[in-house]
């Protein structure tokens, strides 16, 4: 009556705001989207969904296709995975969610090569702005940066992170003199919100010197890094980035490092996983994957 495409079609559906969100995580259209609920319910004989103005909730029924189908995805992969272990082979469907730019710039590649060499296996890859939050969903690995929340997870450490202030050469030219953190209450500011945190908030420590806090005043903000960036680059403001994101800019000069004396609370290239007892051989594989290609951390040439 019901297949295991049938229940992981139903979690995309499950997890997502809307019909049309949901087509786009499978990459259908949404008629699409709509012809095969249509299809799953008459199936099953009851109603899984209900729509309304403020998107999708999940009728009892719903709820209970989502939850049990959910164990019995992870059964049948367990199943899968002891089946291919007996013959080394990496298999199955590997779930990994980063944060957008770092995402982009450095799990993707991996996620790249980890399937050419895993042809059995089959990989989703979610960025967002904050892959905190698929913690509690079933995925096999979550890429975080800086302060975690508390977690039943294991958390190893892929890659040290510095966070930087800095601004390019022009804002600085143009602005009032930064020479302590209090300084930037005077100055324009850019702020990332991500990841829940209080991003006006600003902490610096100088040696054995006592911790400064500044609350600056953002004159803009976003929760997209890379627009962010660019805003410094283009002279519009100071901000803190990830050393990950601006080694290469301030290399070449574009941006500049401020108050270089004074640290920054670090944010460490993180990835949360399950148990080893709880974890697949595919988690397991992808993870040295990842460990290999930031051992040599690239953002410190």
């Amino acid at each position: 009556m019901i297949t295991t495409e049938d229940l992981t079609f139903f979690q995309v559906l499950a997890r997502s705001p809307s019909l049309a969100e949901a087509a786009r995580s499978l990459n259908v259209t949404p008629p699409a989207v709509t012809q095969r609920l249509r299809a799953l319910e008459a199936r099953v004989g009851v109603k899984l969904v209900d729509r309304n103005s403020r998107g999708l909730s999940l009728t009892d029924e719903g709820e209970l296709i989502a939850s049990e189908g959910l164990e019995i995805i992870g059964a049948i992969e367990d199943l899968a995975e002891r089946l291919a272990s007996r013959t080394s082979r990496i298999r199955g469907h590997l779930r990994v969610a980063a944060p957008y730019g770092f995402g982009r710039r450095h799990v993707s590649p991996v996620v790249e090569s980890f399937a050419k060499a895993h042809p059995a296996t089959t990989v989703t890859l979610e960025l967002s702005d904050s892959p905190i939050r698929q913690v509690h969903e079933s995925w096999d690995i979550v890429v975080h940066i800086g302060a975690l929340p508390e977690s039943d997870r294991m958390v190893t450490t892929l890659a040290p992170n510095r966070r930087i202030l800095c601004a390019a050469p022009a804002c600085l030219e143009n602005g009032p003199p930064v020479t302590t953190p209090h300084d930037l209450i005077d100055h324009r500011c850019l702020a990332l919100r991500e990841n829940n945190e209080d991003v006006t908030l600003w902490r610096f420590r100088h040696g054995e010197k006592e911790a400064m806090t500044v609350r600056v005043k953002p004159a803009m903000s976003s929760n997209d890094g890379e627009i962010v960036r660019d805003w410094a680059l283009a002279g519009l403001g100071v901000m803190v980035r990830s050393e990950w994101d601006v080694a290469g800019d301030l290399a070449t000069g574009r941006l500049v490092e401020i108050l270089p004396d004074w640290a920054l609370p670090s944010a460490d290239v993180v990835a949360l996983v399950h148990a080893r007892s709880e974890r697949s051989g595919r988690a397991n594989a992808f993870l040295a994957y990842l460990r290999e290609a930031l051992a040599k951390v690239p953002w410190r040439f």
